[in-house]
């Protein structure tokens, strides 16, 4: 699989575990202590890291750390609406577009020069 593929489908991967491990527990832990919520996040965020890391060592390979971390951000959105909206039951907010049409315009200037 070429870097640029393995290392989006990886950053999709440590970010879905992310996003768990950070906002999760507003839903399934809000009754329980602190503690035990971070407990919990940390247990997850491992595992975000046995995908994040790998990710960004193949992408390095191909991509500069800004446009790694461009190209986290656009994913991190793009995982983080349907979350927020589907599993914390929060409403869809244009401000979601607005945002991402952002990162849209982050990401192009961030590559333009690998493409053309």
């Amino acid at each position: 699989m070429r870097p640029y593929l393995l290392s989006i489908v990886l950053l999709c991967a440590s970010n879905v575990f992310m996003t768990f491990a950070w906002y999760a527990h507003l839903r399934e832990l809000n009754h329980k202590p602190w503690i035990v919520a971070a407990l919990a996040s940390w247990g997850i965020a491992l595992l975000e890291y046995l995908f994040q890391v790998p990710a960004n060592r193949i992408g390095h390979t191909v991509m500069s750390v800004g446009q790694l971390k461009i190209l986290q951000e656009a994913i991190t959105l793009a995982v983080f609406v349907p979350f927020s909206v589907f599993y914390l039951r929060e409403p869809l907010k244009l401000d979601y577009l607005w945002a991402g049409l952002c990162l849209v315009g982050a990401v192009y200037f961030m590559f333009r020069g690998r493409f053309m």
